[in-house]
């Protein structure tokens, strides 16, 4: 199978993002994407059913992702937080942020040396530190947010792509765990239901099993899961609506909307949250 550990998720993805940039009406532009992806990430595009269907959801979340990071910088956020970062090269493209911003990816050392190599000719916008560490290594983990926590007033913490691939009780740690240093305020994370949860695994399940990242994590009870380890809902933003606004909806939205329609009230509302990308704020 083209997918041979969870790191590759990210050629996946990077895909995705390159399809977007060479549109005439890209909604962003990752000039770095399809050089990160390199062939093997074409192969699993190609391997996977519906690949390039489904390319729809990933360029929202993108998109959606930016939005956030740049309105949340614009309130103040002077460090910004990425864990399981991957191929994410948006210390790089994001020409609007500011040069002052402390920029920390962090992810596997194989997946970071890749990048930064791949990327060493190019210079990123932002002030760029590239961590290595396994976010599963829970001592290492606090002691990473200890230390940033103490030397930033106020930041955004990312995990695009990171939950569903974790257990219930590893994002209970890792949201407890992100919650003690008071200078996190904020968390973007996207957010499957169990429903989404269920349509991947049959869809895709094969393949990511293949590479040890099975799709686990889809809390029944949404956002209020992060209740408990001290995150509230901020914001949801729905990828069905979100892709709506952007033009980039899925083939035959039309029907299913249509579809949605006879639905009752509380079925439609269910729909709007059958996944999303999410603004945790601290409590």
């Amino acid at each position: 199978m083209p997918i041979e550990n969870v790191s590759d998720t990210a050629r996946w993805v990077a895909v995705y993002r390159a399809m977007e940039t060479e549109r005439r009406d890209a909604i962003f532009r990752d000039p770095f994407a399809r050089r990160l992806a390199g062939d093997k990430g074409q192969e699993i595009v190609d391997a996977m059913p519906r690949g390039r269907q489904t390319a729809w959801a990933m360029i929202v979340r993108t998109a959606v992702f930016d939005e956030i990071i740049i309105d949340r910088v614009a309130a103040g956020v002077d460090c910004v937080l990425n864990l399981a970062a991957g191929l994410d090269a948006r210390a790089w493209r994001m020409s609007s942020l500011p040069r002052t911003l402390r920029w920390i990816d962090v992810d596997l050392p194989g997946i970071l040396d890749y990048k930064t190599d791949m990327l060493r000719d190019e210079k990123p916008v932002v002030r760029y530190e590239a961590i290595r560490l396994d976010l599963t290594d829970a001592a290492r983990r606090r002691a990473l947010f200890a230390q940033v926590g103490a030397e930033s007033k106020r930041v955004l913490v990312l995990s695009e792509g990171l939950l569903i691939y974790l257990t219930p009780d590893d994002v209970a740690g890792l949201a407890s765990d992100l919650h003690d240093p008071s200078s996190f305020r904020w968390w973007t994370i996207d957010l499957a239901s169990p429903t989404l949860l269920k349509w991947m695994s049959r869809s895709w399940g094969k393949n990511v099993s293949a590479g040890n990242a099975p799709f686990r994590f889809a809390p029944e009870e949404s956002t209020k899961f992060f209740e408990p380890y001290g995150w509230r809902e901020e914001q949801f933003r729905s990828s069905w609506l979100e892709a709506k606004r952007l033009n980039r909806q899925m083939k035959m939205a039309w029907l299913w909307a249509l579809l949605g329609l006879l639905r009752s009230r509380e079925k439609q509302e269910g729909i709007k949250r059958f996944s999303g990308i999410v603004l945790l704020q601290r409590t």
